[in-house]
């Protein structure tokens, strides 16, 4: 992960500098340094509080911006064990795990069905993915906006535009459901500063296609915590809260299968 920070600093995304990497002779674990960012995370904070008011209009435009430029960053410079991810492998991935959880679920059984029938092509060329582009994983600071992206743990080789449909759904608006994204602005203002930025065309059904699999992979990612609190790994209420949380991607899904 620092590797790859290293990598998209270098290629000017808006990252905060890895001054140091830990190494097994600190007896500190696994784990990196980086020079602080101030600025917010709070989703709330950013699209509500009077701060913020300044910089929320033109939030939409920087995030497709930082999205472009980690996109076009050159797969040769980032780490080579970074995996390739691509529409087929990740529909057969989770439905592998909601299979294993064994809880019938009648809505995201026909949300396979219908991402089998629109998978797109493979990109001709896998460019570096975040993985996780949304509210939380940015810095925001009043005046300037975006000052940074964060949280890389999952970046992968893919599809660009799966971070555009992940910071397009429903739980990233924090409320604001008539703005798709990121709760900011339309999902036309983003993608055309997208295709602005980066200098190529997003095919709306692609999109389309990878706003389903992200629910998708929300879903199965919240059915999962139900496993955890039962099985007693983890009986927390925030288990059992975010295991509760199916059912709104069920709906998600089931609007966007009606084509809403």
């Amino acid at each position: 992960e620092a590797a790859l920070v290293r990598a998209l600093r270098a290629a000017g995304a808006p990252v905060a500098e890895v001054v140091y990497t830990v190494q097994p002779e600190d007896a500190l674990g696994d784990g990196f340094v980086m020079i602080r960012i101030p600025g917010e995370t709070i989703p709330r904070k950013i699209l509500r509080d009077a701060e913020f008011d300044s910089v929320r209009g033109a939030l939409v435009g920087q995030l497709a911006r930082a999205a472009a430029k980690i996109h076009a960053t050159d797969p040769a410079t980032v780490p080579a064990n970074l995996r390739v991810a691509g529409p087929r492998g990740m529909v057969d991935e989770f439905r592998g795990r909601y299979e294993a959880y064994g809880v019938p679920r009648p809505v995201l059984e026909l949300a396979f069905r219908w991402l089998d029938d629109h998978l797109p092509a493979e990109p001709a060329r896998p460019h570096l993915v975040h993985g996780d582009f949304r509210h939380g994983n940015v810095i925001v600071g009043p005046g300037d906006g975006l000052r940074a992206v964060l949280d890389w743990e999952i970046a992968h080789l893919g599809d660009p535009v799966e971070d555009l449909a992940w910071l397009c759904l429903p739980p990233w608006r924090f409320g604001n459901l008539d703005l798709p994204a990121g709760g900011l602005g339309t999902r036309e203002a983003l993608v055309q500063a997208y295709e602005e930025a980066a200098g190529t065309q997003v095919d709306p059904a692609r999109l389309r296609f990878w706003e389903m699999m992200g629910s998708m992979r929300w879903a199965v990612g919240c059915a999962g915590m139900l496993e955890w609190f039962r099985s007693g790994r983890d009986r927390t209420v925030e288990r059992a809260m975010i295991a509760r949380r199916v059912s709104e991607s069920e709906m998600d899904l089931m609007r966007l299968i009606c084509g809403s």
